[in-house]
């Protein structure tokens, strides 16, 4: 029996569900589960329904079908095949404790993914990434040939076929080029609780200030640097017992999970934009437990 996600994105109006479980019903679908969200202030309804096709219709046959509703409703919507996984590209540069949790998941299947290459510009983790049977390209990054570094990333990200691209601590600020060309797919992990205590040591920062609480923030990438919509955030306590290196070590833990969590609900397609933020429906049971792995 096929597995499907339906993701619909409409002005909020009424017979919007009734509409999409009417039609799954008519196709022979039964659904599985679904969540649904209307946002007063923009006027905006959004909604995931996860079904699986009793009678076997194919992506194409609902699409079509659907279309007639969808045009009607004005709809932006989406079938998806559950059983395909989604190809990713990472991106890394010398601090690599996402890139190893990121690896671990995927082996283990907790992060259902299609790592199809990893792009950096350094050598630290070509071995690592070898050994994996995953194709690593390092490309250096310099001022004066940085627009021909991002042709070559681009280059790979196309050929790969990839539909998402991680920033698993990539310490180079992309091109406004880039980031338009790849709106609402790429995803950074900055290394603190945004908006506050941005740059180079965030840490320290937090330190010299006797925070309570540290944290990570993973966000879409725009033109906007570590302003994009975000996704997933988590926080961990510290005193004032802890040192500046402790407060790193804890921070790479929270960095590690919240990059996993955000890149869990996009490849779910749990992830909608809305504006300048995002709608994130949570994840069904069967899969917060993988989602959760610390």
């Amino acid at each position: 029996m096929s597995t499907y996600t339906l993701t619909v994105t409409c002005p909020s109006t009424r017979g919007i569900v009734a509409a999409i479980s009417g039609f799954l019903a008519e196709q022979g679908c039964n659904i599985i589960d679904s969540s649904q969200f209307d946002d007063f202030e923009t006027g905006k309804f959004f909604m995931r329904v996860s079904f699986a096709s009793e009678m076997d219709a194919d992506l194409v046959q609902l699409e079509t079908r659907f279309s007639e509703i969808a045009k009607r409703l004005m709809m932006d919507f989406a079938f998806h095949d559950e059983k395909h996984k989604m190809r990713v590209v990472i991106m890394v540069s010398r601090f690599g404790h996402c890139l190893n949790d990121l690896l671990y998941r995927w082996r283990i299947g907790a992060l259902p993914i299609d790592i199809v290459a990893v792009i950096s510009n350094h050598m630290d983790y070509q071995k690592l990434v070898v050994n994996h049977d995953i194709s690593f390209h390092c490309i250096k990054m310099t001022k004066e040939d940085k627009s021909s570094a991002e042709l070559q990333q681009m280059a790979i990200i196309e050929e790969a076929g990839a539909q998402l691209v991680v920033l698993a601590r990539y310490m180079q600020v992309l091109s406004d080029e880039m980031c338009s060309k790849m709106s609402g797919r790429i995803i950074n992990i900055h290394h603190s609780f945004l908006p506050s205590f941005k740059g180079a040591n965030p840490y320290k920062q937090a330190y010299q200030r006797g925070v309570k609480l540290i944290g990570a923030t993973s966000h879409y990438v725009t033109t906007d640097l570590d302003e994009g919509p975000i996704i997933e955030q988590d926080i961990v306590r510290v005193t004032h017992a802890q040192s500046p290196d402790d407060y790193v070590s804890m921070g790479r833990d929270v960095e590690s999970q919240v990059l996993a969590r955000a890149i869990h609900a996009h490849i779910h397609r749990r992830v909608f934009l809305n504006g300048s933020k995002t709608v994130v429906f949570p994840a069904s049971p069967g899969s917060y437990a993988s989602e959760r792995m610390g």
